[in-house]
């Protein structure tokens, strides 16, 4: 006979990974994306700059595929250690990777404003 208790295996902290996965999976997607696209839109001076966001993203995605897996073997570990059910001892995961995605998404965005504007005054000759 074995004790469970409240846990069963592959629920709840599964699932999250593979939501954070897929998270890290369209990141990595879109950043490859702006690799391609990027060299083509922006004028010969700024190519070089094109490769940045890009880069950057390849590395955050990789970064949050590896932190979500941290983190579900982190959650299922205190599950399973916990004596008692109920809120009190259930892991609190945390805000750090939806923080750290909210930051990663403004500077992208306010990276595609710089080039974009740079690319504008590049263009024109400014």
């Amino acid at each position: 006979m074995t004790d469970r208790g409240p846990f069963d295996p592959g629920l709840q902290p599964e699932r999250t990974e593979l939501a954070w996965r897929r998270t890290a999976l369209a990141i990595a997607i879109g950043s490859l994306v702006s690799l391609r696209i990027f060299p083509l839109v922006l004028p010969a001076e700024g190519i070089g700059w094109g490769f940045v966001p890009g880069a950057i993203g390849l590395v955050a995605a990789c970064g949050l595929w590896f932190a979500a897996r941290r983190r579900q073997l982190r959650v299922t570990a205190a599950v399973r250690a916990s004596a008692l059910p109920g809120p009190a001892n259930m892991p609190a995961p945390g805000a750090g990777m939806l923080l750290a995605l909210t930051a990663l998404a403004t500077g992208f965005g306010a990276a595609a404003i710089a080039i974009v504007v740079a690319s504008t005054f590049l263009a024109d000759g400014r």
